[in-house]
């Protein structure tokens, strides 16, 4: 149970929504959960550009959005603070 002054993050709906266009706003590295790469190796560079393909939380606190990037074929769960919103596609 969480105090009345902590807000978890899953107490609000998501920030993005399904088939969101974002852009990356730092570097994405391995943290040891991406298979094929080194620890700590770049992902996602700033600035590229995915789609929200699907939402999941992370120890019942917080959101990560799973980011297609189409140009280097790969899908990286990311948290709000990683992205910027860049077009809404309204369903």
């Amino acid at each position: 149970m969480h105090s009345d002054e902590e807000e978890l993050e899953l107490d609000l709906p998501p920030v993005f929504e399904l088939s969101d266009k974002v852009k990356i706003l730092n570097p994405i590295k391995n943290d040891g959960t991406y298979p094929g790469k080194k620890l700590g190796e770049v992902l996602i560079n700033p600035g590229e550009v995915g789609y929200v393909i699907s939402i999941g939380t992370y120890l019942q606190r917080a959101y990560v959005y799973a980011i297609r990037f189409m140009d280097k074929d790969i899908v990286i769960g990311c948290r709000k603070e990683e992205l910027e919103l860049i077009e809404r596609v309204e369903q």
